[in-house]
């Protein structure tokens, strides 16, 4: 035996004028199940629809765990010339500022 399930969506047209004259009455409309289609000069250009409630249960923790491992090197310390750049280099290597070029002047029209 197969059962068919048959769900009946009833949608409701009207023009701009009509949708900000009635805005409220269509808010409830939408809150029952229905859509309602806004069209201008009777062409749809939008739709009302309810929004799909939010979830508020909260998300369990540990969901990826075992999943990542981090290797023992790590924790081993930064060589000495990699941190003395850090602490002590300059903010902007030139090599990376002489790859700016200046902005190109624009001509004035005539």
């Amino acid at each position: 035996m197969v059962m068919i399930m048959v769900i009946i969506m009833t949608m409701i047209m009207v023009n701009i004028h009509e949708a900000k004259a009635k805005l409220s009455e269509y808010l409830e409309a939408v809150a029952r199940g229905e859509r309602v289609m806004i069209c201008k000069r009777n062409r749809p250009i939008a739709e009302l629809r309810a929004v799909e409630p939010q979830h508020h249960e909260p998300r369990p923790i540990g969901l990826a765990k075992g999943q990542g491992s981090i290797p023992p090197e790590f924790f081993d310390p930064m060589p000495d010339d990699f941190l003395d750049a850090f602490y002590n280099g300059p903010i902007f290597p030139p090599a990376a500022a002489a790859k700016v070029a200046p902005p190109k002047k624009r001509r004035r029209r005539r």
